[in-house]
């Protein structure tokens, strides 16, 4: 799978109330619960990102600009980015089964609001919700795949629930626009409110209870913020998300008034075709990061560079903006597990801080991006918005190459 790096890291620090509290279960009860994490996850990127593909025909219905829409956007990561180590550190000792099924049940009525809002603060609260889920559910599952299999199959099932992270990356913008030209934007969260229902069903079925083990103490997540290579991961985080998000949640807008194009169903196409360059994407960042994380994220902002610094020159027509942003999807699709894997390697006797610090962090400039990318947006245009973001991306390849000429050793385990 393409995150195979986060999970090398991670699976060699198995607490002592993991390895032994795991109940006596059957190889397949135990990949249902893997199953059932991962589609939690799936779930809860797709709903973030689903709004991107869906702002102008939200504005549109409730008479706001596409900049304040984005606030659908900046609400969900402002509140994961403080639910992620206040939720860890506040349940640290409740059972990780039931906290689980609260944080999906919360996503599904989160979905379901959203779709029957008459008002757009209700939408924005049903962001809120969606926030705090995210903090909270990733937090805790990104770590549970070898407290639900056997230990030769913990590095497969961890795998398996970080590989939800790009697809729901790449496909949740795609589908969310298909589904919305179909049959409005109001039906595609409820399709989303229908999904997580399943997802909560199969949650509660199939997996067992998990008795919270060594709990995250705040001197952790203070001693990895004071490693340098930590630091290097929280700004290389900063500078790639800013930038990402930043533009890419008002790529919308840019094809339909750069690009001028007035069919819905080909905008469709082309961000599904960005969401297939992201699989490609993701795949190759899997397999490269593991041993050369710097070139890996370096190439990475640098290609996302290239493509929104010439989406504005090249993007006026249809060839060359399907063209850039399938290179855009292609680097991007790697991002996640290039970051991922970086804080892993930045701290790896400690890898649920890690995980807490990455969500929290990525969750922040999330938020920080679509806003200032709306408050652009609303002021100039499109185009400004995308060489904005390709002017931060080129910062992140230089963040990454002065690790490099820094010759900075990575921390080795015990």
């Amino acid at each position: 799978m393409s995150s195979t790096a986060t999970p090398t890291s991670g699976t060699r620090t198995t607490t002592t109330a993991a390895a032994t509290d795991r109940p006596a279960r059957s190889p397949l009860q135990g990949w249902l619960a893997v199953i059932a994490v991962t589609l939690g996850i799936f779930s809860i990127v797709t709903t973030e990102i689903l709004p991107i593909g869906l702002l102008t025909a939200i504005g549109a219905d409730f008479g706001i600009s596409d900049g304040t829409a984005g606030l659908m956007m900046t609400t969900p990561g402002i509140l994961a980015a403080v639910a992620a180590p206040t939720v860890t550190l506040a349940t640290a000792r409740i059972d990780r089964r039931l906290m689980l099924c609260a944080f999906v049940l919360l996503l599904a009525l989160a979905n379901v609001l959203a779709a029957v809002a008459p008002a757009y603060w209700l939408v924005l609260l049903s962001r809120v919700m969606v926030g705090v889920t995210i903090g909270g559910f990733w937090s805790i599952g990104a770590g549970l795949a070898e407290r639900l299999v056997r230990p030769e199959s913990a590095r497969r099932a961890t795998a398996l629930i970080f590989s939800a992270v790009p697809l729901g990356s790449v496909l949740g913008v795609p589908a969310g626009t298909f589904i919305g030209d179909l049959a409005g934007w109001r039906t595609a969260f409820l399709v989303m409110g229908a999904l997580t229902v399943g997802v909560f069903a199969l949650t509660a079925l199939a997996t067992p209870a998990l008795p919270a083990g060594r709990p995250t103490r705040p001197h952790e997540l203070r001693a990895m913020v004071r490693s340098t290579h930590t630091r290097f991961a929280l700004v290389m985080t900063f500078l790639v998300v800013l930038a990402h998000f930043g533009a890419y949640t008002y790529v919308t807008p840019f094809l339909e008034r750069v690009t001028h194009l007035t069919s819905p169903g080909l905008i469709t196409v082309f961000l599904l075709t960005y969401g297939a360059a992201g699989v490609v994407g993701n795949f190759l960042g899997g397999a490269l990061v593991a041993r050369r994380p710097r070139t890996t994220i370096g190439t990475a902002a640098a290609l996302i560079a290239g493509a929104t610094l010439l989406l504005p020159l090249l993007g006026r027509g249809e060839i060359g903006a399907l063209a850039l942003l399938i290179v855009w999807g292609i680097a991007y699709g790697a991002v996640p597990v290039s970051l991922q894997t970086w804080f892993a390697k930045s701290a790896p006797a400690t890898p649920e801080a890690a995980s807490v610090l990455f969500t929290a962090s990525f969750q922040a400039t999330l938020s920080l991006g679509a806003l200032t990318g709306g408050v652009v947006l609303d002021s100039t245009s499109p185009s400004t918005v995308m060489s904005l973001g390709g002017a931060t991306a080129i910062l992140v390849a230089l963040t990454a190459w002065l690790h490099h000429a820094r010759r900075l050793d990575w921390p080795q385990l015990g």
